[in-house]
């Protein structure tokens, strides 16, 4: 099946709130590729690469998140460059 790489960007109450750590435990349990990081303005970006099925799952968690978030938005992009991550990790500023 054909990778898809996703820029996804997610806002609300989702820093303080253990969302870089679940969605790591997520993406490795789902066998999902990239990254995670907390933005200055208090969202949550990811990019990830999986197989399509895989993705459309992994987003239905991210707009829901771990128990103590609050999930307003969760903005997807589909980007065509793969990055070919070779695991799933949380970024530090």
């Amino acid at each position: 099946m054909k990778i898809v790489h996703n820029n996804i960007k997610i806002t609300g109450k989702v820093q303080a709130v253990g969302f870089r750590e679940t969605t790591k435990y997520f993406a490795d349990q789902a066998g999902v590729k990239g990254f995670v990081r907390n933005e200055a303005d208090g969202s949550v970006y990811i990019e990830v690469e999986a197989e399509q099925w895989v993705l459309e799952s992994f987003v239905e968690w991210c707009n829901e998140g771990p128990d103590r978030a609050k999930v307003e938005g969760c903005e997807v992009t589909v980007s065509e460059e793969l990055k070919h991550f070779k695991d799933f990790v949380i970024l530090k500023k």
